[in-house]
């Protein structure tokens, strides 16, 4: 598949040598806004990582061979959850972040599933994914939780 810039990229699986490169991208993409909420602490950042990580659904974003980022496409009993969703800041403002949620969000819609993400309050990544049709369901002091309806049925 190609990013706005015709960059080819794909996903796959993720293995444990994975761990530490994508634990990097994380930290460096996600650290000023987790400062914001007086969230960041490294241990912490690696905890919640490794549970994210070992939980079954994470794909590697390959832009060649490169390791651009990763998202994470969990299917549940009643949505299908994203998270996990980082991409090395030089991949990043050239379109691919949007055309990798639409092939997840075709992925959803096959399933006929609502699809739900938790975004940090008052991030930039707030406005992305209202633009790709989600909403905001609940939030609290850290956290928006954002679920975009599963397609109505068609006859």
């Amino acid at each position: 598949m190609a990013d706005g810039t015709g960059a080819e990229w794909r996903f796959a699986p993720a293995k444990e040598a994975d761990f530490e490169p994508l634990l990097a991208i994380r930290i460096d993409v996600m650290r000023e806004h987790l400062e914001r909420v007086f969230r960041y602490e490294p241990s912490r950042a690696r905890r919640i990582f490794r549970r994210h990580f070992d939980e079954p659904g994470l794909r590697l974003i390959l832009i060649g061979d490169t390791l651009a980022g990763c998202v994470a496409f969990r299917p549940g009993n009643d949505a299908i959850v994203i998270d996990s969703f980082y991409l090395d800041r030089r991949f990043q403002n050239r379109g691919l972040g949007a055309e990798i949620l639409r092939v997840l969000l075709a992925e959803a819609d096959a399933l006929a599933m609502p699809v739900r993400l938790d975004v940090l309050q008052d991030s930039p990544a707030d406005r992305f994914y209202e633009r790709h049709g989600f909403r905001k369901i609940k939030e609290d002091e850290i956290e928006c939780t954002y679920e975009r309806p599963a397609p109505k049925a068609t006859r």
